[in-house]
């Protein structure tokens, strides 16, 4: 499909939207195919661990194509998020009410957190910014300071929350990351300002939530507010998930007292499994984004020496699970 494939994020608002408009089990429909018909899918089709060309990748640097898909989905996750805050009004039975709060859930996990990752990492100040507001809409904007400055600078070590210990279950780790990730990220925010309170992102950031929610509950009331904090908590696990199978289990040496040796390709799971690369943005080429984080997504290639994931991203969430599963797949392709 070249680069059409990356439309395919799209699918998850078609059918959130239509989600929002139905009761029963079509309030799943997000859901469902993120963790059925994809997971089935990538049993399917083979992986492809085919890196471009130097030519290609020159090309897709100057197509705007790529760039603009990304940007396309700040206001389609910020008109979703309005539509799914004002179908939660009125008589809606519990399980019509869950499934929407989880659809849209699946919107900040993919578009709220995963596209906001990409931007975040471009250099301008325009394509940040979008990054924040994504990232606003699922109440873990901090998330743009802990991972460019904390995470990517300390992964595969102690220091770093993101990285999953070897044997550490994923709900164990869903709350040492969450706390300490936000804790890294009051300390780099108050470093980078100097201490400094009005110029340290962390409390702009804190504010600019406390006033969305103010507005939500103006708007919407306390069913709004359980929404909200429902299905931003769903992004925050399926973030959580995907960096604990991301890093599980990997790594970095010290070289002496005072430093870690470099991040290798070596120090990030991988996996080539298509349907995930394209609904992630290639996210799961994640030994190369580790190596070089400023390359573009449709630049990240496929490196040998790095640990490759039996099944792409949405399968390896389900099985993460099961932890005894989980450690029987991947502990033996551990080195």
């Amino acid at each position: 499909m070249g680069k059409l494939k990356y439309l395919f994020v799209f699918t998850l608002p078609a059918l959130a939207y239509i989600s929002f408009h139905s009761t029963g089990w079509k309030a799943y429909l997000p859901v469902l195919e993120a963790f059925a018909l994809i997971p089935l899918l990538e049993l399917l089709f083979a992986p492809n661990a085919t890196n471009l060309s130097s030519e290609i990748k020159e090309a897709r640097g100057s197509d705007t194509f790529y760039k603009t898909v990304l940007r396309v989905c700040v206001p389609v996750q910020l008109i979703m998020g309005y539509l799914f805050l004002a179908q939660t009004q009125g008589d809606v039975d519990t399980t019509t009410l869950v499934g929407r709060i989880l659809s849209y859930g699946m919107l900040c996990g993919v578009m709220g957190i995963n596209v906001a990752h990409e931007l975040g990492h471009k250099r301008n100040k325009m394509d940040q910014f979008f990054a924040k507001i994504l990232l606003t809409t699922t109440l873990y904007t901090h998330f743009f300071l802990e991972h460019n400055y904390g995470h990517h600078k300390h992964v595969g070590t102690k220091e770093d929350p993101s990285t999953a210990r070897r044997g550490e279950w994923v709900y164990f780790f869903w709350f040492r990351s969450i706390l300490f990730a936000y804790l890294s990220a009051w300390r780099i925010g108050t470093a980078r300002s100097k201490g400094n309170v009005l110029k340290n992102e962390m409390v702009w950031y804190t504010l600019v939530q406390i006033a969305l929610l103010a507005l939500i509950f103006s708007n919407f009331g306390q069913m709004g507010i359980i929404a909200c904090l429902g299905a931003s908590a769903t992004g925050w696990i399926m973030l959580e998930t995907v960096q604990y199978i991301e890093h599980y289990g990997l790594a970095r040496e010290k070289v002496n007292e005072h430093r870690y040796e470099d991040v290798k390709p070596a120090h990030s799971w991988n996996s080539n499994h298509q349907i995930g690369r394209a609904i992630l943005f290639e996210l799961s080429r994640h030994s190369d984004h580790h190596y070089l984080p400023h390359k573009d997504y449709v630049e990240l290639d496929h490196h040998d020496d790095s640990p490759q994931l039996p099944t792409g991203y949405p399968g390896m969430m389900l099985i993460s699970l099961i932890p005894p599963l989980y450690f029987l797949l991947v502990h033996k392709r551990i080195s």
